[in-house]
């Protein structure tokens, strides 16, 4: 069992983010437990690289010296299972806006498919999505975007190196991607179907991997806080 001590020390939790909540909400309870089951007034705890509220997965968890870490694990690859949908894009690139414009998907190929996925191997130039917490003149984009306001974002350059499909049932496409640190698999989903003459967004991901970590390792939230309550 843990001690108070070994928190604050540093220690490394692996948790299975649940659908719908931000990296941010995962981070704040398990403080508010870690802090409840050690009378503690304060301790630090930080994740080490944000997943979407709509994604699920691997968050790896930072507390006490043990957040100056952060970085470090923040900056090593990362592999997504996910599926995209073909034939229609949406402004934030995945399900938390509606689709908004509709393109034919008759051309598409399950070999065209395959093909296209090679176009994005190695150093690209990639687009945030402008529905990202990436901050620009001290706001947050997606503060511009929900605010229906327009708003320049730079491309800046990622690096893939492996981008496999998995299974293509009608226009749902699964696929398995292994990238740097900064790669929006949203991003990714919405230059895919471009380049396939077409359009595509992302409908589920999922973290499976950060440098060493897996997702095969992790506990659910419910399960650290019951370990927790066995105290």
């Amino acid at each position: 069992m843990k001690t108070v001590q070994d928190y604050l020390d540093g220690q490394l939790l692996l948790i299975d983010k649940p659908l719908e909540w931000t990296s941010f909400q995962v981070v704040n309870k398990l403080r508010w437990h870690i802090r409840q089951a050690y009378s503690l007034k304060k301790i630090k705890v930080g994740h080490a690289g944000t997943l979407d509220p709509l994604a699920t997965g691997l968050l790896v968890i930072c507390t006490g010296k043990m957040t100056k870490q952060i970085d470090t694990f923040q900056g090593q690859i990362k592999t997504y299972t996910g599926t995209f949908v073909l034939g229609g894009t949406t402004p934030s690139y995945d399900l938390e806006t509606e689709i908004d414009q509709e393109y034919s998907t008759a051309h598409i190929t399950p070999e065209l498919i395959h093909e296209t996925t090679k176009k994005f191997i190695g150093e690209i130039d990639q687009f945030p999505p402008v529905f990202s917490a990436l901050k620009k003149d001290g706001k947050r984009l997606y503060e511009f975007a929900r605010a229906g306001e327009t708003v320049k974002v730079n491309s800046r350059k990622v690096t893939i190196t492996k981008f496999e499909i998995t299974n293509i049932e009608g226009l749902m496409v699964n696929f398995s991607v292994t990238c740097s640190k900064g790669t929006y698999i949203r991003s990714l989903a919405y230059d895919f179907g471009k380049a396939l003459d077409s359009g595509a967004h992302l409908s589920a991901l999922r973290r499976t991997k950060i440098g060493d970590f897996s997702v095969d390792k992790t506990v659910s939230i419910d399960e650290f806080i019951s370990e927790l309550g066995e105290l």
